[in-house]
């Protein structure tokens, strides 16, 4: 396609967008009266409309049926958390069975180390990206602090090349092979928080499995973002948050993928808890545990339903929409946004550099040479809800479910302003 900056063509393309009413079934804050230019939904996306009537069914039945809601509430409590492991399962490429739903995302990756992280005195390596994200990073060291060992030793990152901006698959592939017999576990983030790059997690996944290591993912900035296809790459165990693009608010519960092979054993270990026992014998409080022959075996206390209420409803517009379409108009808004920055780049003679490879989902990082601080400043002061990294970096991620090209456009115009253009 043959892109056009201008109010017109914008306006052409969210006439020609399918997704386009979805726009309408999201909350927009407002600055100065008008709504934001929101590019943050890669840390915290939009409230949708929906999502109150699902809350208040909750607390309509707590409120009229008190304790038997678990039981006799029309989305009953009891099981509600079940609810969510069909449409979720088609997000992220796994069966319903390998899906769970529970707690928050750093809690599950601990959780699910202990489970897939098994260090011997031979095999007892991580590898994980450099500068990975801080809570995944603490998440490791403690850790392999409780096995006794050496974070220092055990620790493997993978680099990128002198004044590269990105990681070489081939470096990655290279790196999983010298560690070799030492590896037990690879754990990246699928998609990197930094620079919005998408890992090649097939063909990690087939090369680390290769060399016996356990293979797991956080896929914080993945799901709801991009195609994943967990199951089919033989992926061992993957936990994600829900609140970026699967909009389900802030700090929300976590979704953990754990595959079929490791469903309905007995020699897993895990911390167990009684949600995790089997449903019909759960309430005859016999002090063996008998896992779910699902994920759900990995559930530990009753889910917070208050919490899911969100997640069920963000689900719901998923089933609605499909990944398929959200993917479609991703990458077409996101080219278009690219597209935005070099025409605006060379109008004001400014040098905005797309640190993000091609290899990308819904997010642009973007080195702002030349300038600071203050630019960030003026966005957000004007309506541009943007997100600033250290040293000079703004990252911007352009929702398909919300945001439209009209917003690309008129973001290039008040970034023109800002420099000065």
């Amino acid at each position: 396609m043959i892109f056009q900056n201008s109010l017109k063509f914008a306006q052409q393309l969210d006439a020609a967008d399918p997704l386009q009413k979805y726009r309408n079934e999201f909350y927009f804050p407002k600055v100065n009266g008008k709504e934001v230019i929101y590019f943050t939904g890669n840390s915290l996306g939009l409230q949708p409309k929906r999502t109150q009537q699902y809350v208040d069914e909750i607390m309509t039945d707590w409120k009229e049926l008190a304790v038997e809601g678990h039981f006799h509430a029309e989305k009953s409590w009891w099981d509600y958390h079940e609810r969510l492991a069909a449409p979720l399962a088609k997000v992220v490429g796994a069966k319903p069975q390998e899906i769970t739903v529970m707690n928050t995302l750093t809690v599950n990756l601990h959780l699910l180390m202990v489970s897939f992280y098994r260090p011997t005195q031979k095999r007892f390596k991580i590898i994980c990206e450099e500068k990975a994200f801080p809570s995944d990073q603490y998440m490791f060291n403690s850790q392999i602090k409780l096995h006794g060992l050496d974070p220092k030793e055990a620790i493997v990152t993978l680099k990128k090349r002198e004044g590269e901006h990105f990681w070489r698959t081939e470096d990655i592939l290279d790196k999983i092979k010298e560690v070799g017999e030492e590896l037990a576990l690879v754990l990246i983030g699928g998609v990197n928080y930094y620079n919005g790059q998408v890992f090649n997690m097939q063909q990690i996944t087939k090369v680390a499995k290769e060399q016996g290591a356990m293979v797991g993912w956080d896929l914080a900035h993945g799901a709801g973002n991009i195609a994943l296809q967990l199951h089919d790459w033989g992926v061992d165990f993957a936990a994600w948050c829900s609140y970026k693009y699967m909009n389900s608010g802030p700090g929300n519960a976590s979704g953990v993928f754990i595959h079929e092979q490791y469903l309905d054993r007995d020699d897993i270990p895990r911390m167990e808890g009684w949600w995790g026992t089997k449903k019909e014998t759960r309430f005859l409080m016999e002090p063996e545990f008998q896992p779910m022959a699902n994920a759900d075996a990995w559930q530990i206390s009753n889910p917070p339903v208050l919490a899911l209420a969100p997640y069920l409803a963000s689900l719901e517009m998923f089933e609605e929409v499909g990944l398929e379409a959200l993917i479609k108009k991703r990458d077409t808004i996101v080219s278009y946004l690219e597209f935005i920055l070099k025409e605006i780049g060379e109008e004001t003679n400014a040098n905005f550099e797309i640190i993000t490879p091609e290899e990308r989902g819904c997010q642009l990082s973007v080195l702002l040479h030349g300038q600071g601080k203050a630019l960030f400043q003026y966005l957000m002061d004007n309506g541009v809800i943007v997100d600033w990294r250290e040293p000079n970096v703004i990252r911007l991620a352009p929702a398909p479910f919300y945001c439209s090209f009209e917003d690309m456009f008129r973001f290039g115009q008040i970034l023109k302003s800002g420099v000065g253009g």
